[in-house]
């Protein structure tokens, strides 16, 4: 029994890293200039973000690393889930916290270890 628990606490703790915690079911990712975080999300393994076709000479972009939820910049503009919300600043950070949605909240920023 303790060797079980042991070893699921190793499996845990290695899918565990700075972009993808499993335990607390956060994911996280640079989208372009963009720090995107997403709570909720229990995957061992996240997609990458894609680059999509520029719009208006703008560059945008689609992070999905849960099937609810998918978030893209589309030349300065945040939508989430199909819902608009509006333009962000070049390199404002975005949490989606169980669907709820916050560009530049306390403690996360996109130019982060720069």
């Amino acid at each position: 029994m303790t060797r079980a628990l042991l070893l699921l606490a190793a499996v845990t703790l290695s899918s565990c890293s700075r972009s993808n915690n499993l335990l607390f079911g956060e994911v996280e990712a640079q989208v372009g200039r963009h720090m995107v975080r997403v709570t909720d999300c229990y995957r061992t393994s996240v997609p990458p973000p894609e680059r999509l076709q520029d719009v208006n000479g703008q560059a945008s972009y689609r992070f999905m690393p849960c099937r609810d939820a998918d978030v893209q910049i589309r030349g300065g503009d945040l939508v989430v889930n199909g819902q608009n919300y509006g333009r962000i600043g070049e390199t404002d950070a975005v949490l989606v916290d169980h669907g709820k949605v916050s560009v530049n909240p306390t403690g996360l920023r996109a130019d982060r270890g720069k």
